[in-house]
């Protein structure tokens, strides 16, 4: 291993270039897969790498850059704007002009391009000038154009496994050119375990190796547990509080808690609280939990909802971790009833939909005597004269006569309520 190449920080110098070394992605890059005859017959057409990262897209990109004989250029959305999508373009365009050739351009992060920036692409791909190749953390039906999506592929790319990731770090630490040319010993288990707090990203894991190879006991080859912790340090969560995993986790945690899942409930609020989100915004919809899916089948589990809000608010965090758990697993427990959240959306239905009717007569005050004149309150039954405080009076417009919002189920206090409907 030579000193420049020393210098490359590991995970670049291990990069396959062939697609017989690419590690994981067995389903998409079988051997008969649509990607694999594409990528190897050369007979491409635009597409999007979806996947969270470290699981090989810009590796693949650059695969397919030594296998076409098109002309490739690459660039990052991140430090890239219009004026340089429009340069690349009008080159592709007169390099196609000349030479019957198509420019293959590869974006990373193409979802950091705007709308407008996206819709850049948008003749080049269709006239064919250019073979559009996107890599993405992010879900392309919300960050990319509906006009440049539909035409384009959308390959996903799944997080690679404990497996795969022993296997890509074995090939760093046994190969003699680009890795670590055997320097250390390391059992698989101990792999294992790096992988383990790589959660599933290559380049993560990688970098972990390399660190634990500098970090290590120079006086001994074998790696200890104690080298294992000080190149892993702590778990890095993959959390994206703006991205797509952010909504996935906490949909997780409302779906466990509606079916009464108290240990699922906890794991996906350890993962949000554990990955640095926001506990108010967990709190938040913690309350809406309570209403939407418990509400009067059991009444407590607003006030328990609102009184860990409370307190996350008042001692903040990490001690406000523990009221949240204790309100999380309340809800989980608790029997559930979506009446509420059903009574109050077929109500909204109607107030939206229907004409607004007026108020009828007999329900309105009558503070002046115009008022009682035009037959205001005229015909209003005071609930209290009556046996168990209820009369026959209509309370609703003529037109919504009949009406029934609420239909409360027969699950926990729920089921009281129903012998008075």
């Amino acid at each position: 291993m030579n000193k420049i190449s020393s210098e490359v920080p590991l995970a670049q110098r291990m990069r396959p270039n062939i697609l017989d070394d690419f590690v994981g992605q067995e389903k998409l890059l079988g051997q008969n897969s649509i990607l694999r005859r594409m990528i190897e017959g050369d007979q491409l057409s635009s597409f999007i790498l979806w996947g969270p990262p470290g699981v090989g897209k810009t590796t693949l990109a650059k695969i397919i850059a030594h296998k076409t004989k098109s002309k490739w250029i690459e660039f990052s959305a991140v430090v890239s704007g219009i004026k340089e999508i429009k340069a690349v373009m009008s080159e592709a365009e007169a390099f196609f002009n000349f030479q019957q050739l198509r420019t293959i351009l590869f974006v990373d992060e193409i979802h950091r391009f705007n709308k407008a920036q996206q819709d850049a692409f948008l003749p080049y791909v269709e006239k064919g000038h250019i073979l559009l190749i996107g890599a993405t953390t992010e879900n392309p039906s919300f960050e990319l154009n509906s006009a440049l999506l539909s035409r384009m592929k959308v390959f996903i790319m799944e997080e690679l496994s404990l497996d795969n990731l022993v296997t890509i770090l074995r090939k760093a630490i046994n190969d003699k050119e680009k890795g670590l040319a055997n320097s250390i010993d390391i059992t698989d288990e101990q792999l294992k375990v790096l992988s383990t707090y790589a959660s599933g990203d290559a380049r993560h894991a990688l970098n972990s190796l390399e660190l634990l190879a500098k970090l290590r006991n120079k006086s001994q080859k074998q790696v200890s547990e104690e080298d294992i912790k000080q190149a892993v340090q702590q778990t890095i969560l993959k959390y994206d509080k703006d991205g797509e995993n952010h909504y996935n986790i906490i949909s997780a945690l409302h779906k466990s808690m509606r079916n009464s899942d108290p240990d699922a409930s906890l794991y996906w609020l350890a993962r949000m609280l554990e990955a640095g989100e926001d506990p108010l915004y967990i709190a938040r919809r913690v309350v809406r939990f309570a209403s939407e899916d418990i509400g009067l089948a059991h009444p407590n589990a607003l006030p328990q909802a609102m009184a860990a809000m409370q307190a996350v608010d008042f001692i903040g965090m990490p001690e406000g971790a523990l009221a949240l758990a204790q309100a999380v697993v309340y809800l989980a427990l608790a029997p559930k009833s979506n009446a509420i959240y059903a009574a109050y959306s077929n109500a909204a239905q109607d107030a939206l939909n229907t004409l607004q009717h007026p108020v009828p007569l007999h329900l309105r005050n009558a503070p002046t005597s115009l008022m009682k004149n035009l037959g205001y309150s005229k015909g209003y039954k005071y609930a209290h004269d009556y046996a168990d405080a209820k009369t026959d009076m209509q309370c609703l417009p003529d037109e919504l006569k009949g009406r029934k919002y609420y239909k409360p189920t027969n699950r926990g206090f729920e089921a009281k309520l129903k012998q008075n409907t």
